[in-house]
């Protein structure tokens, strides 16, 4: 479970942060002197670090992510951020699977609660979490599971059957003929000598 306490004064400037990330360069180092080079030098920007922070997106100390480099993918950033606000704010989608704004007092008192805050600082970290939310695509990170293009026949339907005329036999197929000569009655031995000197050149096959 997790519900983090992260949260930005100016809620209304978490698009123009992403979509830096989005469009930029990734950092070695994401640091205060970056979001100013961005053009966000208020000292409520800062809290834009513990945010990424908690979203996953930068590490205890500051690096990118694989988190970071997969929302720069513009295919898939609305997905990646549904990603990250889900791991951050998890037990919010245990009241809501898919949170709208017409449950903001019930997520905005579950902030209240569960962090011990005032009403101004509550309100603040639902706004941030609604903000974030727009940019998230929540459908495509449910973890359905989806089904094959084809699905597996049993055991017995994959067995290919045997094709025409193929032979069953462990062994390879051989022919055999069978053929009779009859003889004439005749005392002349050359006779039969001619007779199986042409079944030696006509009938049988070398080996």
């Amino acid at each position: 479970m997790a519900l983090t306490d992260s949260y930005m004064v100016a809620a209304a400037r978490i698009p123009d942060l992403f979509n830096k990330i989005r469009d930029g360069q990734a950092p070695d180092q994401f640091t205060i002197q970056l979001l100013k080079d961005w053009g966000f030098s208020s000292s409520n920007d800062r809290a834009f670090l513990p945010l990424l922070k908690a979203l996953g997106f930068l590490t205890p100390d500051g690096k990118p992510t694989n988190l970071y480099h997969e929302y720069r993918d513009h295919s898939r950033s609305a997905a990646v951020m549904a990603q990250a606000i889900r791991n951050a704010y998890s037990d919010i989608f245990l009241i809501k699977e898919h949170p709208t704004e017409s449950d903001r007092a019930v997520i905005t008192g579950k902030f209240k609660s569960y962090h011990n805050a005032s009403d101004n600082v509550a309100s603040l970290m639902a706004k941030t979490f609604f903000a974030l939310l727009k940019l998230a695509d929540l459908s495509a990170v449910k973890g359905e599971v989806k089904k094959p293009q084809h699905e597996e026949k049993p055991a017995e339907e994959q067995r290919t059957p045997p094709k025409p005329n193929e032979s069953t036999a462990a062994g390879p197929m051989s022919l055999h003929y069978n053929i009779q000569i009859h003889l004439p009655a005749t005392k002349d031995i050359e006779v039969y000598n001619s007779i199986f000197k042409a079944l030696k050149e006509h009938i049988v096959v070398p080996q």
